[in-house]
């Protein structure tokens, strides 16, 4: 886990960080175990007031490995961790299967999760931030959701976040594009609590302003603010199913190798 999230906390502030620097902290197989086990771990740890959640490097994270869609394109398999079929309708940690606990898992914490972010967010990485209860970002942050490039559909937690996030209309244009969009446009969107010079920084002050407050009534308004919400168990199936169903396909391959030999992609009506 070491080599993938470090983990430091003091008073009451866990300081988890996104360490693969050399992939731009892209999800590899292990990232995602890593990822899960952080909030399984940080979900036991007592005195915890607040978690920021950053990226060592050049960027928060670069989304899925690209090692990942090589491994598409020459074995036709599904790109999960351990590159195994993995049945991705079997929930593995309640409502969620095991890659959308990698950002469920944050959601699901006790306590407030301040997602701090710059350089890129795309993909996984961008569903990643949209764990945490807020997002500090930077001014030249990037974000995507870019699995339309793959051949794909966001299925690790993103769809029930995103929907209470953002816009009907505006939701679904940038997930039919993928295009990539900037920390100001995220900030219009409803996707960016703020747009600042440091986001770790900020987020640090902001954890150390909530680690001061009462944590009885910080975990309480936590658990109320997450009923908020729809019941999510139907939105993280639908992710699934869906994503089942393109993974290995004829077209999702084709949007692979087309993507990764650089050309235009040559798909086929269903």
């Amino acid at each position: 886990m070491e080599d993938r999230v470090s983990i430091s906390i003091s008073d009451g502030i866990a300081d988890v960080r996104l360490v693969r620097v050399d992939k731009m902290n892209a999800l590899d197989a292990a990232m995602f175990e890593a990822l899960v086990a952080a909030t399984d771990r940080l979900s036991k740890e007592k005195g915890l007031r607040v978690v920021v959640l950053s990226g060592e490097g050049r960027a928060f994270c670069a989304g899925l490995d690209m090692g990942r869609f090589a491994a598409m394109k020459e074995k036709g398999g599904n790109g999960v961790p351990g590159g195994e079929k993995r049945d991705l309708t079997v929930r593995t940690h309640g409502k969620a299967n095991f890659p959308q606990q990698a950002v469920w898992g944050w959601r699901q914490l006790p306590v407030p999760v301040i997602a701090a972010v710059h350089g890129v967010a795309f993909g996984g990485g961008f569903q990643l931030a949209l764990g945490a209860d807020m997002r500090f970002l930077s001014l030249d942050a990037r974000m995507s959701i870019m699995e339309i490039k793959w051949g794909l559909v966001p299925d690790m937690a993103g769809t029930p976040i995103l929907a209470s996030l953002v816009r009907d209309d505006i939701l679904r244009e940038l997930t039919y594009t993928g295009r990539i969009f900037s920390a100001q446009e995220a900030q219009s969107y409803g996707l960016a609590t703020r747009v600042c010079d440091d986001p770790r920084a900020a987020a640090l002050e902001v954890a150390r302003e909530i680690a001061g407050k009462s944590p009885d009534a910080i975990r309480a308004a936590k658990r109320m603010l997450n009923n908020l919400s729809v019941d999510p168990a139907a939105a993280l199936l639908a992710e699934s199913v869906e994503q089942q169903k393109l993974l290995g396909s004829p077209n999702q391959t084709e949007a692979v190798r087309a993507n990764l030999e650089k050309r235009a992609p040559r798909f086929t009506d269903a």
